[in-house]
C-alpha cells in the first residue's frame, strides 16, 4: 500500500528536520568537507570521505579525520605538493578493504586529475549531460584509472555503466553541489 501524499510529506519533513541540522553534521562523514572553505579542499576531502563511507559511522569519521591529518589538514596543498617520502606516512592506513596501497594510488590519481584535467569538478562538468551525471561518473572512473594501478583499487570507484548505483560518488556530488 502506497502512503498518501500527506503521510509522505509528513515523513519527509520529519527526516529533513532530523538530518538537516548542524548537530547531525557534526557526527557524520559530511562534516569532513565542511571543515574547509577552499573549493579544492572540499572536493578532495569529500571525495576521500565518500570513498571510505561504508561501515560504522564512527569508524568512517575517525578514519576520514585521520586522512585529513595525514594530509596536514590541507588536502589540495598536499595533493599538489607531496613527495615520495610524504607517502610513507600513509603506509599504515586501512579502512575496511581500502588500504594504504589504494590510498597512495588515490592520492596520485587526484594529483593527476588536478594537474592534468583541471580538477574533479572539471571532469564532471565536461562529461555530464543535461539530464544525467551517469556519463560523468563513468568518465571519472576512466580518468581516475588512467595511471598504472593495481586492479584492486578499481573496486573503490563505482561505474553506473556497469550496473552500480554509484552511491558514494553521488553522495560526493551532492556534498559538492555538482548534482
Amino acid at each position: 500500500m502506497r502512503p498518501r501524499k500527506y503521510e509522505l510529506k509528513e515523513f519527509l519533513d520529519e527526516k529533513a528536520d532530523l538530518y538537516n541540522r548542524p548537530s547531525f553534521i557534526e557526527h557524520d562523514p559530511i562534516s569532513i568537507p565542511h571543515r574547509f572553505s577552499k573549493k579544492e579542499d572540499i572536493e578532495i576531502s569529500g571525495f576521500l570521505a565518500a570513498t571510505i563511507a561504508w561501515g560504522n559511522r564512527t569508524m568512517i569519521l575517525r578514519n576520514a579525520n585521520r586522512l585529513m591529518e595525514l594530509m596536514d589538514a590541507a588536502p589540495h596543498d598536499f595533493i599538489m605538493n607531496f613527495k615520495a617520502r610524504d607517502l610513507a606516512r600513509m603506509d599504515k592506513f586501512v579502512h575496511r578493504t581500502f588500504n594504504s596501497e589504494d590510498l597512495i594510488y588515490f592520492l596520485n590519481a587526484l594529483r593527476y586529475i588536478y594537474r592534468k584535467k583541471g580538477g574533479l569538478e572539471a571532469v564532471f562538468l565536461k562529461y555530464k549531460t543535461n539530464d544525467s551525471l551517469q556519463p560523468a561518473i563513468h568518465e571519472l572512473k576512466n580518468v581516475f584509472f588512467e595511471l598504472p594501478h593495481s586492479p584492486r583499487a578499481e573496486k573503490h570507484v563505482s561505474d553506473p555503466y556497469k550496473g552500480s548505483a554509484a552511491k558514494k560518488i553521488n553522495m560526493f556530488l551532492r556534498i559538492n553541489k555538482v548534482a
